[in-house]
């Protein structure tokens, strides 16, 4: 007697091939939110080194007399506005502006896309401290407002 083929599969090959993908899935899931994480670290990362540096040449220009500033003043930009908007050069024959940025990037944690890239970032002033960084008459540093620790465990208020 001949043994017929059928075309198809069990039950049970069916449930083990789902189990298998399913095992798959919950290994690459933790895998792709590390990665998300990760990529957003690094923005924020080149975000706060691009921002800070436009506010130290802001800052040098001043020193260097490129850009005007009372006695009293800190020496450092009123707004991140300006380090796009750029300023008149004092120094140049010719009337012309430094810029210091082209635009200013978003924080990549803030949950709210309909904000301005500025107002996206916390903003120190040079009379303010470090441990309790305040908002004044200048912009000496930025801070991201995003809550929680990055992979290197240090929370992102911090970087």
């Amino acid at each position: 007697m001949q043994q017929a083929y059928r075309n198809g599969f069990t039950l049970i090959e069916l449930m083990i091939t789902v189990a298998i993908v399913a095992l798959l899935a919950t290994v690459a899931m933790p895998l792709t939110s590390l990665t998300l994480q990760r990529t957003k670290e690094q923005e924020l990362h080149y975000s706060l080194q691009q921002i800070r540096e436009a506010i130290d040449l802001y800052r040098r220009a001043v020193e260097e007399k490129h850009i005007k500033a009372a006695s009293d003043e800190s020496g450092y930009p009123k707004s991140l506005d300006i380090l796009v908007e750029g300023v008149e050069d004092e120094l140049s024959p010719v009337k012309s502006k430094i810029y210091f940025l082209r635009r200013i990037p978003r924080d990549p944690f803030s949950p709210d896309s309909k904000a301005t890239a500025e107002a996206t970032w916390g903003k120190r002033s040079y009379k303010s401290s470090a441990e309790d960084p305040q908002e004044g008459e200048d912009v000496f540093d930025i801070y991201s407002f995003a809550a929680g620790k990055g992979l290197n465990g240090i929370p992102y208020k911090e970087w």
